[in-house]
């Protein structure tokens, strides 16, 4: 499936100062409202128009535009040399790192969330850019916004350690409400779990039958996370 960039979405880089005053937040009264969204999966509010953003005040929590992190190298898509054998691939497949290995790795066994999706997550949402602010006003590498930043006990969205720990832990409450279903985890970081809990399904399969029902959006949210997982899963 051929993936085209997201379009319209502007990223601003807060180490220019001549960017950072572009930065807004959307959020009002933030932190009231994180708690209090854990336990209303079923809430039923207006859906919003546009699939380009998702305000999903229905949750208060997360929710995101597609970052600029295109994937360029799909794992699938490597075919080995003639005399190349299978173990060289993976040889380099290995050696794929970040600079945040270290953080990734305790936030992967603090909430039990592999290290592979929390990478292709920050991949897709930030391309690995700590700095960066999306035209919504989502923040740093796994692109936070204020009022679930805030609900999470984020004092700096823009400190790597405090955004992978509190993406990570968003994301492992998604996989505890969709039991570990990960494409309806996703759909839920990106679009809200309220939006999700009410297409009904429990599966992964089923999400599939119904995934036009979500904004194009987050269709193409999962596929993206998806093909930036394979890069990272050893």
């Amino acid at each position: 499936m051929h993936i085209d960039p997201v379009r319209n979405t502007l990223w601003y880089d807060l180490s220019s100062p001549s960017q950072s005053s572009n930065s807004a937040s959307n959020d009002s009264n933030p932190a009231a409202s994180f708690e209090q969204v854990l336990g209303q999966v079923g809430q039923v509010s207006p859906e919003q128009p546009s699939s380009r953003t998702i305000p999903n005040r229905e949750d208060g929590l997360l929710w995101m535009q597609l970052g600029n992190g295109a994937v360029t190298e799909e794992l699938g898509n490597v075919s080995a040399a003639p005399g190349t054998s299978s173990n060289s691939i993976s040889a380099a497949h290995e050696a794929i790192s970040t600079d945040y290995d270290a953080l990734i790795k305790q936030a992967s066994l603090k909430y039990g969330v592999s290290e592979s999706l929390i990478k292709a997550v920050i991949d897709t949402e930030s391309s690995f850019n700590p700095n960066v602010v999306s035209s919504a006003g989502a923040k740093g590498l796994m692109q936070l916004m204020d009022g679930t930043a805030a609900g999470l006990g984020v004092t700096n969205a823009f400190d790597p350690a405090q955004s992978i720990d509190a993406g990570t832990r968003y994301l492992s409450y998604q996989l505890q409400r969709f039991n570990g279903e990960e494409k309806l985890a996703l759909a839920a970081y990106n679009a809200g779990p309220g939006r999700v809990g009410r297409l009904g399904v429990d599966t992964d399969e089923e999400l599939m039958t119904v995934m036009s029902r979500l904004p194009l959006e987050t269709q193409r949210y999962i596929t993206k996370i998806e093909q930036a997982q394979a890069k990272y899963t050893v």
